[in-house]
């Protein structure tokens, strides 16, 4: 029986990946976020360090068309709160945990993207290093019906050493519609070197469609960040 992890890898188009979790040896919370891209316009991008932030930009500025749903920050914080999302979202989620909001009240005022027929979901998550819990999100449609929002939250109150739940945008495509991910976060493993988990993911993916992968390590004992970064184009 093939494992979550060996499925995801075999996905030619699995979309944006979020995965939260925490290393074998329980010294490090980690975040995981990868884009991939199949147009001209989503293809042309990189991550890149912003400070303690990370953003997404154009890696040739000439080719850029529309930046409205693909240029962002995937990775921001407030206090011990780390956030990682596939979009403006990020921000949405920043901006309300300043005015004391729960991650879930701030998404309230978050839909699914509007890229008709697809309508891509929103996935984001959140590590709350003070009391070592996360939660992970997803705003879709219901079977790509724009006139329904379904917003699924899932709250874990403890980390599993080693593990990481993974959630993604897409689950197929079907008649050149991308369909939205099905089921809960899926569990995938995490290891202590940051540069071992980018490989693993960076190498598992599909290597036509992958274009920027991301690992955010914090230290539990301090919040030291630590980040690792591929990038197709360099």
């Amino acid at each position: 029986m093939k494992s979550y992890q060996q499925e995801l890898f075999e996905k030619p188009y699995p979309g944006r990946t979020l995965i939260a979790g925490m290393t074998p040896s329980g010294t490090h919370y980690v975040q995981v976020y990868w884009i991939m891209g199949r147009s001209v316009n989503s293809r042309n991008r990189i991550f890149e360090q912003d400070g303690l932030y990370v953003r997404n930009k154009a890696f040739d500025p000439a080719l850029m068309e529309d930046p409205s749903l693909i240029i962002y920050y995937p990775i921001r914080h407030w206090g011990d709160a780390h956030i990682v999302s596939n979009g403006d979202q990020t921000d949405t989620i920043y901006e309300g945990l300043q005015l004391r909001q729960t991650f879930e009240q701030a998404l309230m005022n978050r839909e699914f993207e509007p890229d008709s027929p697809h309508f891509t979901p929103r996935i984001s998550a959140v590590i709350y290093a003070d009391v070592q819990q996360y939660e992970l999100s997803i705003l879709k449609t219901y079977d790509n019906d724009p006139s329904v929002c379904l917003r699924n939250r899932y709250h874990f109150s403890r980390f599993k050493l080693g593990t990481g739940h993974c959630i993604h945008t897409y689950e197929a495509e079907r008649d050149g519609v991308l369909k939205p991910f099905k089921g809960d976060p899926f569990e995938v493993p995490l290891f202590d070197s940051i540069e071992e988990t980018a490989d693993f993911y960076w190498e598992g993916i599909n290597p036509d469609n992958r274009i920027s992968l991301l690992v955010k390590s914090i230290s539990v004992e301090d919040q030291t960040i630590q980040y690792a970064f591929r990038n197709k184009h360099v």
